[in-house]
């Protein structure tokens, strides 16, 4: 069967399959992709980025920090060191160089050059002695004596700290309650 050709200024039906191609296209044609299968993201995940659509991919644990012996060591000589200093004030709270005149003071040793004296309160059962004198300076046990007597009359001990420049002298006497 032959098509009869078209009138003049007309564009014949085209056949079945379309018009033929000449020439570029007007378009040019992309390639495109398939689709991507249900329940897959249309593009691959990304590393550092949970995919998208599904549930998340456990991620790695992250790895623990371990301590090095350096840095332990340098944590103990930290801690030793807090420890000494806080521990070292807390002795020389109660020494004798922070006795003032009314203190009371407790004897720590039987060693009569070194009676290691500290302050108590004057209600403990501790409290052996009560200051009456508190004399800075330096001095030998002639000049001790004769200060306490100026000082304080009643006087009965004559303690001395020689230390590097804080030298005192404190005048004691029995405490009795």
């Amino acid at each position: 069967m032959t098509t009869p050709p078209p009138p003049q200024g007309q564009v014949p039906y085209p056949p079945q399959g379309g018009y033929p191609q000449q020439g570029p296209a007007p378009y040019p044609q992309q390639a495109q992709a398939p689709y991507p299968p249900q329940g897959q993201p249309p593009y691959p995940p990304q590393p550092g980025f949970p995919q998208q659509g599904g549930p998340y991919a456990p991620m790695p644990p992250q790895p623990q920090r371990k301590l090095r012996p350096k840095t332990i060591k340098n944590i103990v000589i930290v801690a030793v060191a807090l420890v000494a200093a806080v521990g070292g004030y807390l002795a020389s709270r109660n020494d004798a160089d922070t006795a003032k005149v009314g203190d009371c003071m407790h004897r720590g040793s039987t060693n009569d050059s070194n009676p290691d004296l500290e302050v108590v309160d004057c209600g403990s059962s501790k409290a052996q002695y009560v200051v009456l004198a508190k004399i800075d300076g330096t001095f030998t046990s002639t000049s001790a004596q004769i200060s306490c007597e100026t000082k304080a009359k009643d006087f009965q001990y004559a303690y001395m700290e020689t230390k590097s420049s804080d030298d005192f002298l404190l005048c004691l006497k029995d405490y009795s309650k």
